[in-house]
């Protein structure tokens, strides 16, 4: 059972990992799926390349990453035709990522149809929200009628390095109370209270909360009605727009944060501008989490922009002292795994490598061994 190939399949990439045991045996990760003159042409044609390729000898089962698992999915589940039936329901829900993760899960059936395949739901972890947290404010039928409620996402993300941060400061994972922050293209901070999301930056979708690479995040809904009515904007123009050309994107022209902090260093007055609306987003989302906890051990910072971006995990912290939360200069300035708050600060501050291809396939392993 040591065996497990990992798909992850974006709206326009497929991550691939194969593992034997702890160890990975191969990887890599197929770009520019179904663009103009990019890779291959569709995502069944990637996750097929994938597999033709791969010595898949002795695989025990696949671990597939699905992005919405609605009301329906707290857990992994294995596939079969019921359940990929209601993953398919669920596109409302998820239009960019589900069919993505949908055509990867049904190339692989195809292709290895005696081999054990588990769907791993990025919203499972946070189905542990309490209902005031999960709830929007809007008439109780029609959000029951139509699924509106907050789901959370990147939850194999927070769940990966939530636990690892229990690890390197020696505590139990069942007593901790951490503030993960997800900082990538895509980017969710979510509060952990003994190993359980209880609150998490990103609702129906992954458009709410942070400012990411091109998506706004938090926003005024009168601005979409503004844009309708004003602009003359279509729904699919408003959700292009808010999706696809807003965060760092539609303040600065570019969506990378080593191009902003470049400019905003060269004197970029529109960089300077992004970065601390990015910044300042993140700092309000963790004094509200700590207001939420009552008490936290750590804040850990994770993905491209956390792992990598000093001066956004410096900028975003400052100001946070009295809470007991600071960096250190000089260790924030290092790498890999480490803590980068000073000697004796109450909240240890932690940058944690996310792996959200190894959380997969472990919990795909509990599931087959559960399975029997």
């Amino acid at each position: 059972m040591s065996r497990i190939l990992v798909l992850n399949c974006g709206s326009s990439s497929v991550k691939y990992r194969l593992y034997d045991g702890d160890q990975v045996r191969d990887k890599g990760t197929v770009e520019r799926v179904g663009e103009p003159g990019g890779g291959p042409a569709d995502h069944e044609s990637a996750v097929r390349g994938i597999i033709d390729r791969l010595d898949l000898t002795g695989l025990a089962g696949v671990g597939h990453r699905v992005v919405h698992g609605g009301r329906k999915f707290s857990e992994p589940v294995l596939i079969d035709d019921a359940v990929f039936a209601a993953i398919e329901d669920l596109v409302p829900l998820a239009p960019l990522h589900n069919p993505a993760n949908l055509a990867g899960i049904r190339v692989a059936r195809e292709a290895l149809p005696d081999t054990p395949q588990v769907a791993i739901f990025d919203t499972a972890f946070h189905h542990t929200l309490p209902e005031a947290v999960a709830t929007y404010a809007i008439d109780r039928e029609v959000a029951q009628r139509y699924g509106i409620r907050r789901y959370g996402f990147h939850g194999t993300s927070h769940a990966y390095v939530s636990r690892r941060a229990a690890d390197l400061l020696g505590r139990p994972y069942a007593e901790s109370n951490m503030i993960t922050l997800h900082l990538g293209n895509g980017a969710s901070a979510c509060a952990v209270q003994g190993g359980r999301s209880v609150a998490t930056s990103m609702g129906m979708s992954p458009l709410e909360g942070l400012v990411m690479g091109t998506r706004s995040g938090d926003l005024d809904p009168t601005v979409i009605f503004h844009l309708r009515r004003e602009a003359g904007l279509g729904v699919d123009e408003i959700d292009d727009l808010l999706n696809h050309r807003s965060g760092l994107l539609g303040l600065t022209g570019v969506n990378d944060m080593r191009e902003v902090l470049a400019r905003r260093d060269a004197g970029d007055a529109a960089a300077a501008l992004a970065f601390d609306v990015y910044c300042r987003r993140i700092t309000s989302y963790v004094g509200g989490y700590y207001a939420l906890l009552g008490r936290v051990d750590a804040v850990v910072f994770t993905a491209g922009v956390g792992e990598h971006a000093a001066p956004v995990r410096a900028a975003s912290l400052a100001g946070l002292e009295r809470l007991g939360i600071a960096v250190d200069p000089a260790r924030n300035a290092g790498s890999g795994d480490r803590v980068i708050s000073p000697d004796g600060a109450e909240v240890a501050v932690c940058v944690i490598g996310t792996d959200e291809e190894r959380e997969i396939a472990r919990e795909t392993r509990e599931v087959l061994a559960a399975a029997g």
